[in-house]
Order: C-alpha cells, then structure tokens, then sequence
C-alpha cells in the first residue's frame, strides 16, 4: 500500500507534473497541452486544502484558472483536429468537405496557439510554477519544527493530518452535492449545456477524490474509476457537439451558397448526432450508480460537521 502522503506532498506532486510539461508545451506538443491543462487544474483543486494565506490562494487560483482556460482553448482545437481526422479515415463522407472543415479549424488552431502559448504566456507558466514551489518549500519548513519538537510530534503530527484530511472530505462532500443537483437539473434527455455542467461537477469530483485517495495512500478503486469513464463519455461528446457547431457555422459561411457541400456538410452534422445520442445512452446508464456515490460521499459533508463538533 502507497505510504499517506503530506498536504505538500500533495502540492509538489501535481507541480511536478505542470512543470514537467511546460518544454512540451513550449514546443507545440498536443499532448503535453493536454497535461499541463490537467496539471493546472489539480493545482486549483489542491489549494484550497493547504495551510496557506487566503488571499495567496485566491491569488493563485486566478493565475492558475487563467493558465486553464488558456490551454484549454488550444486542447480543444487540437481534439477537433484529431477528430476531423477519424472522420477521413472512416472513408464515410466527402474529403473535399472533411478538407474545408479541418482547414477552417487549422487556421484557428494556429491563431490560437500564436496567442496562448506566445513568449510572454510560457513565462508567465514559469513564473507560477516558480511561485508554486515557493509554497511548496514554505509547507515543508512548517513542518520541520513539529516533527523535531520531542514528546508532541506525533500528537501534532496526528492532528496536523487529521485537519487536512476533514478539509479534503468536506471538499469531495460539496463537490458531490453538486454533481447531484447538475444530474438531475440535466435529467435524461440530451441538452447539451445541462450535460457540459455535469462534466465539469464530474471532473471536479473527480480530482478532490484523488485527493481524499492520495492523503489516506488508499489505491484508485471503482468510485475513481467510474469518475473518470463517465468524464470520458462525457468529454467525447462535448467535443463532437463543438464539431457540430464549427460545421453548422461552416454551413452559414458557404459564399457563394453551394447546394451539395451544404448537403454534405449536413450529413456529416447527422452522423455525428448519432454518436452523440449513443454516448448519451452510455452517461444515462451510468447514472445511477452516479446518484449513488454522490448520496454516499455527499454524506461526509455532514460527518465531518459531526467530528469537529465532537472534538471542539
């Protein structure tokens, strides 16, 4: 079994993986994009849990939330780009239209990147990587006296963990709450910006899970793993429902009008529908068992109210 790590242990391992990716995002690499994406949101997703100063912690939540959507706008470019790709391969619709759609999202794709991942944009990335390990070291000097002081390290040592571990389970509590409320706001019948809410609440849930699982050096095990198939099926889908709205937008543009690349333009729409309505099957058959988790974690919100009133 994975030994329980330390909040900053927590902190310096998803930096780790930020810093690691920022010459691969440098570079273009659509994966490393990818990656220091995620990286940067389990960063926000940890802060909030460390001893820090609120106000540091707001700081660098803006400067991290900014970093995210940054990226995530030229991850979503590159994830349109592989599926137009798919599309070709598939050999099931016009190359000729396939060509137009993937030129118009290239095009975008690189006026994107020349913006967000310019000079001025990785040294902005490093300097919050660097500010990042600055905390990281301040966490460990705190530390450092309570593991030394004879006779009450290991009370405090227990009680230091035992704040941060009530902290991380209030925190899986009220994201699970709100994943509930986003599933049965969306119901069963496929709208898209109902479904886009109850990725987001997944994937937040999701990354204070790991949290709870990494703290405790407890092993992934289903409730991680349904997180993340469901966040999966339900990403899948957002993209193809960008890819809608880039071709239907691509339709509007035809100048001048051409009757049979707009009937082809909408057979590729239809087929991509499809894929839609079968990947929505696939979130539906999953909610349940969602409802269930969300019932079991939510509880914790109110468990932990119960301990810390307890030992007040």
């Amino acid at each position: 079994m994975p030994r329980p790590l330390e909040p900053h242990d927590l902190l310096a391992r998803r930096l780790t993986r930020f810093t690691r990716m920022l010459h691969a995002v440098e570079e273009g690499d659509t994966n490393g994009v990818h990656r220091a994406r995620v990286a940067s949101r389990r960063l926000r997703e940890v802060l909030p849990v460390l001893p820090l100063d609120a106000d540091l912690v707001d700081r660098l939540g803006r400067r991290l939330r900014k970093i995210t959507k940054r990226l995530g706008r030229v991850r979503e470019l590159d994830v349109l780009i592989g599926i137009v790709s798919e599309v070709r391969g598939s050999g099931r619709h016009s190359d000729i239209v396939l060509e137009r759609v993937g030129a118009a999202i290239e095009a975008d794709r690189r006026r994107t990147r020349k913006r967000h991942i310019a000079k001025s944009q990785m040294r902005e990335l490093r300097r919050v990587g660097a500010k990042l390990e600055k905390v990281v070291r301040t966490l460990e000097r705190r530390r450092a006296p309570g593991r030394r002081a004879a006779g009450a390290g290991k009370s405090e040592t227990s009680n230091h963990r035992r704040s941060h571990r009530w902290a991380i389970e209030a925190r899986v509590g009220r994201r699970a709450s709100t994943l509930e409320r986003s599933m049965a706001h969306a119901g069963t019948v496929y709208l898209p910006d109902r479904l886009h809410a109850v990725r987001i609440a997944v994937k937040k849930l999701r990354y204070a899970l790991e949290l709870d699982h990494e703290l405790a050096g407890a092993q992934q095990g289903p409730q991680l793993r349904l997180l993340r198939r469901t966040q999966n099926v339900l990403g899948r889908l957002h993209d193809l429902q960008v890819l809608i709205d880039r071709i239907r937008h691509e339709q509007a543009s035809l100048i001048p009008p051409d009757i049979n690349v707009w009937r082809e333009l909408d057979g590729l729409v239809t087929s991509i529908e499809d894929q839609c309505r079968r990947l929505h099957g696939r979130y539906v058959r999953e909610v349940a068992a969602l409802m269930a988790l969300c019932s079991e974690l939510s509880g914790r919100v109110q468990d932990v109210r119960h301990q810390t009133t307890a030992r007040s």
